[in-house]
């Protein structure tokens, strides 16, 4: 598996079986016996799959993920639960969980969420990546081009961009140039596509 397994649970036994199940299939696992200790150790910890108890004292599975959705933590979460609770099945999924177990868990269900999670995990990690890059090349950028490029990226024309910031067109045009030379791109399209990803909201 390319990345590490985190597994919250307070249930000493779930941790040791789980830990020892997952080892079986060379899956590398780091159990946490609450929602603190993991979130002590967050800062430390590379991305990974996370396996959160629903049920916990204090924390619960669900209140941990809503404060790493809090944090822009968006890893891949696996929630299990020993009570088919269906509300808080909804509540995990609509704060992305990827998937859902009862306990006892069911061996190639936890694997196959698993690498689901994996996958997704490879997906998130590519696009933040392409977004830091998009990002860096924003700050290669004026003030002023960075002003041009967001109203080239609103659909405005050379002639409508100069009338509405009281310059020339070929100021405009100037600006455009240095834009595409800085973007390594001339495409209208292609630097709409780099300021939303650099500056939209996720």
């Amino acid at each position: 598996m390319k990345y590490p397994v985190y597994l919250v649970d307070d249930d000493k036994a779930v941790r040791r079986s789980l830990k020892l199940l997952l080892s079986t299939v060379k899956i590398d696992v780091t159990t946490f016996a609450d929602p603190q200790s993991f979130l002590a150790q967050l800062d430390q910890l590379a991305p990974g799959c996370l396996i959160l108890d629903i049920r916990m004292p204090l924390i619960s599975g669900l209140k941990l993920q809503e404060k790493l959705v809090g944090r822009h933590i968006n890893w891949p979460t696996v929630v299990i639960s020993g009570h088919g609770d269906m509300e808080a099945c909804r509540r995990a999924f609509r704060q992305g969980a990827i998937d859902f177990l009862s306990k006892p868990i069911d061996e190639m269900d936890l694997i196959d969420a698993i690498q689901k999670g994996s996958e997704a995990l490879d997906k998130y990690l590519q696009a933040q990546a392409a977004k830091a890059e998009v990002q860096q090349q924003l700050t290669l950028m004026t003030a002023r081009e960075n002003e041009v490029l967001n109203l080239i990226a609103k659909g405005y024309t050379t002639r409508q961009i100069a009338e509405g910031l009281g310059l020339s067109p070929r100021t405009i045009e100037s600006h455009r140039a240095a834009i595409g030379a800085k973007l390594g791109t001339t495409s209208q399209a292609e630097m709409t596509r780099i300021w939303i990803a650099g500056y939209e909201t996720p």
